[in-house]
């Protein structure tokens, strides 16, 4: 009981700490948000001048766009238990530093391979952000209404990024070269340090056990194999270097899972798997974010290369999607409260796969009524979806086991993003290139280089000229398009399943705290509400 007691004076010694300036310490934090929401959307509408100016195959583009909420998801655990350690203030620092160091290395970038490293050092950064941002917000704001205000705002900030990043990207392609879209974080990032460093308050878990560096480690390279052999295995290619990678993502995974079950203080504890409404959750959440994130990025790129949009107008016609999400997050807890966890999340994947379905009717042609419908009913039924699983999730977690539950939500969310991009896109080049390798008086190497993406077919048919350009440029687009609608139908067939999973969520929503002992922790439909905005 003293423990406690002392503990408890602790926690509210360091609150004590910020005082009157917890509204400047949120501001900070918001801006690290805000800063990791951007630079998860602000490259989609940039894909295309991206492949004009370094010309990546298809592979390069994927791990352009993809590596950094791969990398970002790879490393949350680390980071977030690495801040109970040395200390979150300490991390976030960090973070900070090297998310600026790493802007100004993409946006000077002349290769696709720096591009790459750039965007995986990005990824690092945000992996050191994210679970900071959250952890200080809790110490700072003792106070639950006053905290509950606090998450609010941070959450609209979260998704106030996740709509600006695509215009915000087409505003500077429109005035600037692609590199100003990670241009913008340097400033952000040299006044967030210092102030950051003179206002934000120190904290540190209770550093039971050892470190767990070598666990995480296998996590990250098992996950990274695993989608390498996933990518090359949706491009047809069925040789050696896929095979290789799937075994030993496989094998990692396996013996990450074997580690973790052995080891007094695993950086997961995979008994929360066992409870039916925890490991359902999970998968909601991976399943619902890949259906997003991918479909995101395909259909920048049908916007901007099928319909001839600058990125600024794509940007607008993306906007629908994340407001009608805001609307949900805003209406979440009280759809909840009515309808429970199970109607909730299945009723959202069913909304989901309907604003699919519409879409496939998406042809060469525009048609804005058509994707304003479908963008609106994507955003609020994934929004919807999202709410539900979060809040279940973290509800069934023992209360001794909170951060660690908070933690697995944060890592199924950017996981499912980068799975999204990685399997939508493989499925969207493995229908596309076929169709261009036999266009009549095109050459075989000339059509070899069309089927990589439709940014290098539209290059190559300016090459050729003639009849033999505009018949490439014509079949590329057709291709396209069938591509985008076989990719909408693989989409639609995994929202089903998510329903169907969903059906295993509890009936009707149980009342209760996620917390315990002397530190005081969110309750779930906070976090919630904090994490399905972003």
């Amino acid at each position: 009981m003293s423990g406690t007691t002392t503990a408890a004076a602790g926690l509210r010694r360091r609150a004590a700490g910020a005082g009157a300036n917890r509204w400047v310490v949120l501001v900070v934090l918001c801006t690290s948000l805000l800063l990791v929401a951007l630079d998860a959307t602000v490259l989609h509408v940039a894909v295309p001048a991206v492949s004009e100016d370094l010309r990546p195959n298809g592979i390069e583009l994927l791990w352009i766009v993809d590596i950094y909420p791969l990398v970002c998801a790879s490393l949350l655990i680390l980071f977030g238990t690495l801040g109970d350690r040395v200390g979150r203030r300490r991390v976030l620092l960090l973070g900070y530093a090297l998310f600026g160091v790493a802007s100004a290395m993409a946006a000077l970038a002349d290769t696709a391979q720096v591009l790459i490293v750039a965007r995986a050092l990005l990824g690092v950064g945000g992996a050191m952000i994210m679970p900071a941002t959250l952890s200080i917000l809790r110490q700072v704001f003792p106070d639950r209404r006053e905290r509950a205000l606090a998450i609010g705002i941070w959450s609209a900030v979260a998704a106030v990024g996740a709509a600006i990043g695509p215009l915000l990207g087409g505003f500077l392609l429109e005035h600037f070269w692609w590199g100003s879209v990670f241009l913008v974080n340097i400033p952000l990032m040299l006044v967030s340090l210092p102030i950051g460093r003179l206002l934000l308050p120190e904290s540190k878990g209770d550093g039971r056990g050892p470190w767990d560096v070598v666990g995480a480690l296998m996590a990250a390279a098992g996950l990274f194999c695993l989608v390498l052999g996933v990518k090359r295995l949706g491009g047809g290619e069925l040789g050696l270097f896929t095979v290789v990678p799937l075994v030993v993502g496989t094998v990692l995974v396996v013996f990450f899972v074997r580690r973790q079950r052995r080891r007094a203080h695993p950086l997961v504890d995979l008994r929360m798997f066992a409870r039916p409404a925890f490991s359902t959750s999970v998968g909601c959440i991976v399943l619902a974010m890949l259906a997003l994130v991918g479909l995101e990025l395909i259909a920048a790129q049908y916007l901007q290369l099928v319909l001839g949009l600058s990125p600024l107008e794509t940007g607008l016609r993306l906007l629908p999607l994340t407001i009608a999400a805001m609307a949900a997050g805003l209406a979440g807890a009280r759809m909840l409260r009515r309808f429970g966890p199970r109607r909730m999340v299945s009723c959202g994947f069913l909304l989901t796969a309907v604003a699919v379905l519409l879409l496939t009717a998406m042809d060469g042609e525009d048609n804005a009524g058509l994707m304003l419908s479908g963008f609106v009913l994507l955003g609020f039924g994934l929004e919807t979806t999202l709410f539900g699983a979060y809040e279940s999730m973290l509800s069934e977690a023992p209360p001794e086991q909170a951060g660690g539950a908070a933690a697995i939500g944060e890592t199924s969310y950017q996981l499912g993003a980068g799975i999204g991009i990685a399997l939508l896109g493989s499925v969207m080049n493995a229908a596309y290139a076929p169709g261009v390798t036999s266009v009549p008086g095109v050459p075989a190497s000339a059509s070899a280089a069309a089927g990589h993406s439709l940014g290098e077919a539209y290059e190559v048919a300016g090459r050729l000229g003639g009849s033999a350009g505009v018949a490439l440029r014509r079949t590329a687009r057709e291709c396209f398009v069938h591509g985008l609608h076989v990719t909408l139908l693989v989409s639609a067939g995994l929202l089903l399943l998510g329903a169907v999973i969903a059906l295993r969520l509890p009936r009707v929503m149980q009342c209760g705290e996620v917390g315990g002992g002397a530190v005081e922790v969110p309750a779930p439909r906070e976090v919630a509400e904090s994490r399905v905005s972003a």
